[in-house]
């Protein structure tokens, strides 16, 4: 069972508090501190990450076990280390990119 998380929209401009992820070169700002939980994405140019997050909105969920979550979907994005506790991959479905988050369970 998928549960929402966050939706995440790629930007051109700088926003107030964005990180940054060098493996990715990626800014991004977290999802937490919006009242809409809206994660804003800034790739630099030279960015190799797919072309659908960097152009399209994302939708996050939070699923139980991300193996089976990913099973039978045109995986975007293989499955990362997406902070302490946390693995994350991009799937496409209705041709929109799904995050889909998996929390260690402690």
């Amino acid at each position: 069972m998928r549960k929402f998380n966050h939706v995440g929209i790629p930007t051109n401009n700088h926003k107030e508090g964005e990180i940054y992820i060098e493996g990715m070169k990626l800014f991004l700002t977290d999802f937490n501190n919006s009242p809409n939980k809206i994660e804003f994405l800034r790739f630099e140019s030279d960015s190799e990450m797919p072309e659908i997050l960097k152009t399209h909105a994302h939708i996050a969920y939070e699923v139980p076990c991300l193996e089976t979550a990913m099973e039978g979907k045109k995986l975007v994005l293989e499955p990362f280390q997406g902070g302490e506790g946390l693995m994350c991959a991009f799937i496409e479905e209705e041709g929109v990119a799904i995050e889909l988050m998996c929390f260690d369970k402690k």
